[in-house]
């Protein structure tokens, strides 16, 4: 049945938005359709068509809506550290911010579904390309500043940024698609908390050893 929701011209784009969520958690992206989704929100089968192109620029829409909600996630992660008196270090603000990452993916698994398993044309949506790098660039900026404590290794960012990105996503890929074998949240934030510490100690090891390194040859050159 149409879902009864009060819209006026003004909120039919997120009222569209939220119908699509909710279709997609149903049958995933592949099986909707815009006809569906207006029928959802409880407007003609017309309607959508005032917003968006074709069902690729609805489904731009939900995913540039996940990256503006995964990045103020990161941005937020510090509330959901383990309490203590202080900012935390800049390592442990970024372990924050790759358990907050699975807690957005287990909480908004149909986002995540759509921004990084649906073939959508970034130049074709350039505020989604927007959003995917207001997302990453708050991980970037969390690595550069565990690198300037001396946490992670000397260099180029990117890559180290990329490592951290590659061991959260993948946890939350499984976690959502049940195969891990930690099938509540707790469990799989309490893994995903040990992975991302074991990940960090071999970087901080890395990052000792390039210390010592580079104070030898500062000796040498004496």
């Amino acid at each position: 049945m149409p879902s009864k929701r009060p819209y006026h011209h003004g909120n039919l784009r997120p009222a569209l938005i939220a119908a699509a969520v909710e279709r997609i958690a149903e049958v995933g992206p592949a099986a909707f359709t815009l006809r569906e989704v207006a029928r959802r929100a409880g407007i003609s089968h017309n309607a959508p068509y005032r917003h968006f192109r074709d069902k690729d620029d609805l489904l731009a829409a939900v995913a540039t809506q996940g990256f503006e909600r995964l990045a103020k996630a990161l941005d937020d992660s510090e509330k959901h550290r383990t309490p203590r008196k202080g900012p935390g270090t800049p390592l442990e603000r970024l372990c924050a911010s790759g358990l907050a990452y699975v807690r957005f993916a287990l909480r908004s698994p149909e986002h995540l579904q759509v921004m990084f398993d649906w073939p959508l044309e970034t130049g074709r949506h350039p505020e989604l390309e927007a959003a995917g790098a207001r997302a990453f660039g708050v991980l970037l900026r969390l690595v550069e500043q565990a690198q300037g404590h001396g946490d992670l290794p000397e260099g180029d960012p990117l890559p180290l940024a990329c490592t951290a990105w590659s061991l959260v996503h993948g946890i939350a890929k499984l976690a959502i698609s049940s195969r891990l074998p930690y099938r509540s949240e707790r469990k799989a934030l309490d893994f995903a908390r040990e992975a991302i510490d074991t990940l960090n100690r071999g970087m901080r090891r890395r990052a000792g050893r390039d210390q010592a390194d580079k104070a030898a040859a500062g000796s040498r050159e004496k």
